[in-house]
């Protein structure tokens, strides 16, 4: 084999690769021999298949598996002869191939960066330790009341209050330009539809304007959709909706006792206060690892100086562009991307996909320079994590990711990342700072 290295560009290196036809032959003709002896061909003995036949009926089959074997090979050498560390996959070009003639082709491939590591303790950083008391326990058990309650019809008559159950039933239509109505739309009726007035689920405005009707009213009331909505059809259009009040019930919360806590699953009060200020605790732990990760990031973004493969560049930020065209066709860019031009929005999310592939490069040489790794058993508690998502198909979803080593690759990506933040964050400078629950919860927020 003769490689010839081609001339350098930053990261891209290019090799001329020569494969002489009698090695091409002689592994042809190895394999067809194989071959050969283990046909059963009608009107010939087993084995005995004569090499012209064979030839004949397999010859440019085998010259194709041949090919692709070669040059599989012949890669994988010139890669590892010289050590290089792919980005990506290996770009292939053939360049000459005919019976009889030597194999010649290109290889294109772009290397992985040469990474400096940064120096771990220069970094200093907040963590945040926030802990629910008891304002915050009322309010979460405040909240499972309203969950659990009951209703129960209004006895005297009276107008519908915020808080109240309206029962409804209701059919909207979209408002032309010209103030008239269209024609129904679909997902826009509903009968004996509970509405809690003033509440949240509908589009805004809407619940709002049932507060003041009685049983048997009837009511047209004008709302707007909102520009994000699901529904591209909807989305930013005015409607109209027909509103007959059936019914008023009025909410039955439970009482706060040790009956409430049975129905949750605890034995008393006392125990479900406990649960409630464990999980409060566990929330805002989260929140908090959140916070100081994404500074964490952030500051390693900021150290991450290197050139970066243009391809897998090229490869994220096609995906990325892709969900934001997306996103336009469908009316769900975000606010601060509505209005800007469509080069602006590239290159801010050109950026992003380079910031995003700049910090996995690091991460990724921090977890191998110092070892870090997956184990067996931590892939296997998060394919039964995952399992547990879907009761009554745990065995389906195992299954998936036995076949599929793709698919564990991508649970095993952010449990790696989790350990490599974890050991970044040791030797880091990390000051933790008692903050008020509420100042935790808006700031991730």
């Amino acid at each position: 084999m003769q490689v010839t290295e081609l001339p350098a560009e930053g990261l891209k290196r290019a090799f001329q690769v020569v494969v002489p036809a009698a090695s091409l032959a002689e592994r042809r003709d190895a394999r067809l021999k194989k071959l050969g002896a283990e046909l059963r061909l009608p009107g010939f003995r087993p084995g005995k298949v004569p090499p012209s036949v064979v030839k004949a009926r397999y010859g440019q089959a085998v010259s194709g598996e041949v090919l692709e074997e070669s040059v599989n090979e012949a890669t994988r050498q010139v890669i590892s002869d010289r050590g290089l560390r792919p980005a990506l996959q290996p770009k292939i070009e053939l360049v000459n191939y005919s019976e009889g003639a030597d194999l010649e082709y290109k290889i294109d491939l772009e290397l992985l960066p040469e990474i400096p590591m940064p120096d771990f303790a220069g970094i200093a950083l907040e963590r945040e330790k926030a802990t629910p008391g008891d304002a915050q326990v009322d309010e979460f058990l405040a909240t499972m009341r309203q969950r659990l309650a009951g209703t129960e019809d209004v006895a005297e008559p009276r107008p519908a209050a915020k808080g109240d159950i309206l029962v409804c039933d209701f059919e909207g239509r979209l408002k032309n330009e010209d103030g008239t109505l269209a024609d129904p739309f679909q997902g826009g009726t509903a009968s004996d539809m509970p509405i809690e007035v003033g509440g949240d689920g509908f589009i805004p405005g809407f619940t709002e304007q049932l507060e003041g009707m009685s049983p048997g009213d009837r009511k047209d009331i004008e709302v707007a959709f909102p520009e994000g909505y699901q529904s591209a059809e909807l989305a930013g259009k005015p409607a109209v909706f027909a509103i007959t009040a059936k019914a008023l019930k009025t909410k039955v919360l439970p009482e706060l006792n040790d009956e409430f806590a049975k129905r949750l699953g605890v034995e008393d009060l006392a125990a479900l206060r406990a649960r409630v200020t464990e999980n409060l605790q566990r929330e805002y732990d989260a929140l908090a690892r959140m916070k100081v990760k994404r500074a964490l990031l952030d500051a390693l973004a900021e150290k991450a100086v290197f050139t970066v493969p243009e391809g897998m560049v090229e490869a994220e930020f096609a995906q990325i562009w892709q969900r934001v065209e997306a996103d336009m066709k469908a009316g769900r860019l975000d606010e601060d991307d509505k209005g800007k031009d469509e080069a602006t929005l590239k290159a801010e999310y050109r950026a992003i996909a380079e910031r995003r592939i700049r910090l996995g490069l690091l991460l990724s040489e921090i977890g191998r320079t110092n070892n870090i790794q997956v184990s067996n058993d931590e892939l296997a508690g998060a394919m039964r994590a995952e399992a547990g998502r879907y009761p009554g198909q745990e065995k389906q979803v195992l299954d998936y990711f036995r076949s599929n080593p793709q698919a564990v690759e991508g649970l095993r990506a952010p449990i790696f990342e989790e350990k490599v933040v974890d050991f970044v964050l040791e030797l880091a400078k990390v000051a933790e700072k008692a903050v008020e629950p509420k100042a935790l919860t808006e700031a991730a927020g």
